[in-house]
């Protein structure tokens, strides 16, 4: 059997082309069991997996949960909320704790980049990384990307644009490493507030006016804007924003052809995008969140091989 060439996936950045087509070929035969009146397979039932969130999720931790039930492990949810953090302990300790309970695999959230990294040092478990700050969410731009390839057959040679706040995104900047890796010509578009200093230094297409973005692309992925993130106003209202960089219907239909909308949840309806643009036939957000269980079912099954 073919192996992931790491132990943890802590992000994009650190896996190979060949590790991202093991993990579709993979999911390919998850999505069929899924399909299937009996959606589950006994593939890791002697594996206790944790799933440890320290900031607030709903898709991501839900789909995680779906998988690691659909691959019969034991799951148990950890939340900080709740937890023995709030009353001064340490995470190291906090993770040390759940491993002692003979713990397998751990599937983290957290709002501070680099903590999965930190802890994958420390510890035996193996990690995924569920989203770390502004940093990575790998599984997201993996799902993002199959679900393109089941688009379009291939995601080489497409032409695909990421729009809005790339600036406090961790799926920007991992769905633009999965993309390059994968042989996709990639854009951003947003106002230049919400675009970071050193995007250009990633090899990508940078573009403000958001007519011309769409006119390029084959694929636009559209992020909201991370309010809870912001610290200080970065344009001068929603209203305005919608104004310039929010899809609609009628921008759509202008182009002289057919475009895929993505969008990795949760959508701001009216900002954005617009109700008819994401409930449309170029909207294909409900088939990544489907791909998102395939795509994990893949990463865990895969990541427990590696022991």
């Amino acid at each position: 059997m073919q192996e992931l060439s790491v132990r943890h996936l802590l992000g994009i950045k650190d896996i190979t082309h060949e590790d991202i087509q093991l993990i579709f070929e993979t999911a390919d035969n998850f999505k069929d069991v899924l399909n299937r009146p009996i959606k589950k397979v006994p593939s890791l039932r002697d594996i206790t997996i944790a799933n440890v969130f320290f900031e607030n999720s709903t898709r991501t931790r839900l789909s995680f949960e779906l998988a690691e039930k659909r691959l019969s492990a034991d799951v148990i949810n950890f939340s900080s909320s709740g937890s023995s953090v709030k009353k001064g302990e340490t995470l190291l300790d906090t993770v040390n704790n759940i491993l002692a309970m003979k713990v397998d695999m751990i599937v983290m959230r957290h709002s501070s980049p680099g903590t999965p990294h930190f802890l994958s040092r420390h510890i035996k478990a193996n990690i995924v990384n569920a989203g770390d700050g502004t940093h990575e969410h790998p599984t997201q731009a993996l799902l993002d990307s199959f679900s393109i390839r089941e688009r379009y057959g291939e995601v080489a040679g497409k032409k695909v644009v990421i729009i809005g706040d790339i600036l406090h995104s961790r799926v920007a900047l991992s769905n633009i490493f999965a993309l390059q890796k994968q042989g996709a010509e990639v854009m951003v578009c947003g106002p230049s507030t919400l675009l970071p200093k050193y995007i250009k230094d990633l090899g990508v297409k940078v573009e403000l006016d958001v007519r011309k973005a769409l006119q390029w692309c084959d694929v636009a992925n559209v992020l909201r804007i991370q309010l809870e993130r912001m610290q200080m106003k970065y344009f001068p209202s929603l209203r305005e924003y919608t104004l310039y960089y929010g899809i609609n219907k009628k921008m759509l239909d202008s182009l002289n052809k057919e475009i895929t909308i993505m969008h990795p949840g949760p959508i701001n309806r009216g900002v954005e995008l617009s109700s008819d643009v994401a409930d449309s036939q170029h909207s294909i957000i409900l088939n990544q969140v489907e791909n998102g269980v395939a795509i994990r079912m893949a990463v865990l099954y895969l990541l427990a091989a590696k022991g």
